[in-house]
Parts: structure tokens; C-alpha cells; sequence
């Protein structure tokens, strides 16, 4: 294990029971105030990779470990006891948001306290003034404290996603795992919640590790990029390398999914360097 990373995941694979892995043999380490991507497409795996390193699901027996700032959230299989307990150093933003519609938006921010607070207080929802006032404060930083007292099912897609992500605030985790978090908004709202994570990856340096479907987002916000493959680790390099002839000679037929309207299929065929190394492509996918 690298020392002093904030993410460190060796030898990871879990199978669900098919002839193909999820994942197979997973290396990552993600230095501490990183903001990465993690890309590929459907499929490849991103989705299943957060959720075990969230400890939500154990990897197959005997297989690797992962560390969250030097805490063993799972190892060989097995997911620490203390699961609970070291889940409050993870703040996870989902794609469906995870929120309780009925509750206020207050209400829904302040649950990211529940593994901070005693057992009996998160039973009934009691929370203090200063746990009210820091809720306030996660509201503020990503622009929706004026919403505080609606119910969450009011809101908007972009409004419930900053919801999800000021209760990772209030829950103080050291990294954020956001699970293709802009995947069901539209592109305006997408761009204010990838705003709002590479803020508080600047200005508060906490981790981040963001799957994304679309490749631009990842080149735009993202210093460095983790792309999966079939539940493998292809690419871990700069993102500004990934444009439309390399992602096409990882990926192949698949690549149309990930790219933007200003990158073509069309264009990359027509690019003779890159049309060569198509049929490598194409015989290994």
C-alpha cells in the first residue's frame, strides 16, 4: 500500500456468479486533495468499484484490500466490523440521489450526521443548534440554502443532487465517492454539480473520485483520469490525453457513448493514424 494515500485499492475482483468478472485484479491509489475520474462505458465496472469501496459490497474471497486514509474498509473478501464506523470518513453522492422526498431539504442535509451522533439521537432525529448551523452552512456552499425548508421531492434533478452533496459535507468525509452523479441531469445542471465537487475538492481538499459516462466532463474538471474496462483497469493517466483516438482504441465500438457531440465517430475515422490502429481495437475488444 502506497503511505499516506487517501485511496488505496490492491488486487480487487468480485464476481456475481456469470463467467465474466465485475472487476478483476483492481489497482488504485488516489492521493490525498486528488479530484479523479473514473470513466468507461456501460458496464465496465465504475459503479460496482464505488460501491465496494464504500463497503456496500464485499469482493470475492481471498481478493485484495482497500484502504480509506489507512483504515481497512475490506481485505480478502471480508468487510471490516467497523464498517459503520469508518463509512463516516466516505461521503457517497449516488445518480439517483437518495433522498427522503417527504423530508425537507434541512432535514435530508442533516442525515449526513448519523454516523457522527450517538445511536438514540439518530433514532429520533434530534439533532443540536451547531449541527443545524454546519447543515446551514453545506446548504450555503452549494447555493441552495434558500430551498432549506422545501421537500425534497419539489426540487429540481440539479437541486436534489447539490442536496446529496451538502450532506456529504455535514457528514465531514475526508473523500467523496460520487457515482456518476450528473448522469440523469441536463447539461446545465450537470455542469453546476461538477462545478460545486471541483470546488470543494479546491477550496476544501477533499478527496474526490467521480465516475462519469461522458469523457469531456472528465477532461474538463479532472487532472488525471482511472478508465475501466470490463472490470479492468485500461488507462491511468492525464485526461487531456483522452480524446476521441485513444478512448477509441480502448474501448472500440463502445466509444460512441462516451463522447461528445464535438467528437465523432466520423472524425476519428477519418483520421488515417488513428483509422490504423482501429482493427487492433476492433480484433481485442
Amino acid at each position: 500500500m502506497t503511505q499516506g494515500a487517501a485511496l488505496s485499492v490492491e488486487g480487487l475482483s468480485k464476481s456475481f456468479g456469470g463467467p465474466q468478472k465485475a472487476l478483476k485484479d483492481v489497482r488504485l491509489t488516489v492521493a490525498p486533495g486528488e479530484m479523479v475520474a473514473l470513466i468507461g462505458a456501460s458496464g465496465s465496472g465504475k459503479s460496482t468499484l464505488l460501491r465496494h469501496i464504500s463497503g456496500f459490497v464485499a469482493a470475492d474471497p481471498g481478493s485484495g484490500a482497500i484502504r480509506v486514509n489507512q483504515h481497512v474498509m475490506q481485505e480478502g473478501g471480508r468487510v471490516a466490523r467497523s464498517i459503520r464506523h469508518l463509512r463516516a470518513d466516505v461521503g457517497f453522492v449516488f445518480q439517483q440521489f437518495n433522498l427522503v422526498g417527504r423530508l425537507t431539504v434541512m432535514t435530508n442535509v442533516l442525515m449526513g450526521q448519523l454516523p457522527r451522533i450517538p445511536l438514540w439521537r439518530s433514532l429520533i432525529g434530534r439533532f443540536t443548534q451547531a449541527e443545524k448551523a454546519e447543515a446551514w452552512r453545506a446548504m450555503k456552499a452549494v447555493g441552495i440554502e434558500n430551498l432549506a425548508w422545501q421537500r425534497a421531492s419539489t426540487l429540481s434533478g440539479g437541486q436534489q443532487q447539490r442536496v446529496a452533496i451538502a450532506r456529504a459535507l455535514v457528514q465531514r468525509a475526508g473523500i467523496i465517492l460520487a457515482d456518476e452523479p450528473i448522469a440523469s441531469l441536463d447539461p446545465e445542471s450537470a455542469r453546476v454539480v461538477m462545478e460545486i465537487l471541483a470546488r470543494i475538492n479546491r477550496e476544501q481538499g477533499i478527496t474526490v473520485l467521480v465516475s462519469l459516462h461522458q469523457v469531456q466532463f472528465a477532461r474538463r474538471y479532472c487532472v488525471r483520469t482511472v478508465a475501466l474496462r470490463l472490470g479492468e483497469v485500461v488507462y491511468d493517466g492525464p485526461s487531456a490525453a483522452l480524446e476521441a483516438g485513444m478512448l477509441r482504441k480502448l474501448y472500440g465500438a463502445s466509444v460512441e457513448e462516451m463522447l461528445d457531440g464535438t467528437e465523432t465517430i466520423d472524425a476519428v475515422m477519418n483520421d488515417p493514424v488513428v483509422a490504423e490502429g482501429l482493427g487492433v481495437a476492433a480484433a481485442t475488444a
